[in-house]
């Protein structure tokens, strides 16, 4: 249907100027390709539990079909506290503390919509996920893309200090671990670093910790065991039990901003429906051992994944946790990542996303999710080799 002639134009500004999603937009530019192997995207390669699936079949037997609080059922809400406190020994609030969101992505909206005004400076560790990005725009807030590429993909204290000095009045920084798209995360000794830095300078952060039940090579150290009083804490269900399609986030923070976030997230959602929440709460109340298998199967996999693009001539900073590999295109295929990804795509039939998606520091490099099964991942490392050695490019 045409749109009428005296509505040619209409929408809003900043929307219009703000490129798709660029991560979905490749991946849909590339799918139509016949016979295309895809490690684009990260969705977990496992069913959800058995026990959480049967919680929400009951919960549609017993009509749990109505309304409820904006912020979430009582029950989910004093789930998710309680395992904050038995991760993170940190007490929150369930009733003016926390908030269950669709998603991790809608948490973040209210999030930024909520805290943030126009001028206000953000700070972005790059490369990072790529929604952040116009997420902080939007509202006019201004992200500040710090490229942490010479220091291995990690903010190190010293940087940020650098950066908030560079660009003060900074409000915020943002900050994603296990990272996406790099799997790099941060131990004890390097948080508690950065939040020296950041309670010196009075910034709040937003920490977006969604694959914290993934770490591989030490227990995932979050925040707010440094500085709760100044983080909000978003994390949910989407990767510790494979239920990216229920859409079930949590964000916890200072009862006096999590008030002013909970009033955005229900002009947003009104509230989350009833037969997801049902299943989350079985997550979390009885599902705290599922991610641990999961766990296992991509620590193989991602060293799999690894040993294979090595010997075919990419360099890769191990990933410590998500399910990502940020591999290096060879120096002999130049470093447009894109053109790169395309190549892969059409003529060795697998699709990856070009790194520049994730800001300055991902040019020249490719994502790769090591989420999919084996044996795609063992097909897919099978045709990025052959192509390879059939460009006589490889290291």
């Amino acid at each position: 249907m045409e749109l009428a002639q005296t509505l040619h134009g209409m929408g809003n500004k900043t929307l219009q100027q703000t490129p798709p999603a660029m991560i979905r937009a490749f991946d849909q530019e590339i799918s139509q390709i016949p016979d295309l192997v895809k490690l684009t995207l990260g969705e977990p390669g496992f069913d959800v539990p058995e026990h959480i699936k049967q919680a929400a079949i009951e919960s549609i037997k017993q009509n749990d079909s109505h309304y409820t609080t904006a912020a979430g059922k009582p029950r989910l809400r004093q789930a998710v506290a309680a395992d904050l406190k038995r991760r993170y020994q940190v007490d929150y609030d369930p009733a003016s503390e926390v908030i269950v969101t669709n998603g991790a992505t809608e948490a973040l909206s209210a999030a930024t919509f909520s805290l943030f005004n126009p001028g206000d400076k953000v700070i972005i560790p790059t490369p990072g996920y790529a929604l952040y990005f116009p997420i902080i725009g939007y509202n006019g807030a201004v992200p500040v893309e710090v490229n942490t590429k010479e220091d291995g993909f990690i903010l190190t204290p010293e940087r940020l200090e650098q950066v908030i000095e560079e660009n003060a009045p900074v409000k915020a920084l943002l900050l994603n671990f296990p990272v996406n798209p790099t799997g790099r995360t941060y131990d004890k000794e390097q948080l508690a670093a950065l939040a020296a830095v950041i309670k010196r300078h009075h910034l709040l952060v937003i920490s977006d910790e969604i694959y914290g039940d993934l770490t591989y090579d030490h227990r995932h150290y979050s925040l707010v065991e440094e500085i709760p009083e100044q983080t909000i804490l978003i994390s949910g269900l989407s990767k510790s039990h494979a239920m990216t399609g229920w859409r079930i986030g949590y964000l916890a923070g200072p009862a006096e901003l999590v008030k002013l976030i909970t009033k955005m997230h229900s002009f947003l959602i009104t509230c989350i429906n009833d037969t997801a929440q049902a299943a989350a709460i079985e997550a979390l109340e009885n599902g705290q051992d599922d991610p641990v298998a999961f766990r296992e199967e991509y620590h193989h996999r991602r060293d799999l994944m690894i040993k294979d693009l090595t010997a075919a001539g990419f360099e890769i900073a191990t990933p410590e946790g998500a399910f990502y590999v940020f591999a290096k295109i060879p120096a002999a295929f130049g470093t447009d990542d894109f053109t790169f990804a395309r190549a892969i795509a059409h003529e060795a039939k697998v699709g990856l996303i070009p790194g520049s998606v994730f800001g300055p520091g991902g040019e020249g490099y490719v994502r790769l999710s090591y989420a999919a099964d084996e044996e795609t991942i063992k097909e897919a490392m099978k045709r990025i080799k052959a192509y390879m050695a059939a460009q006589g490019k490889e290291a």
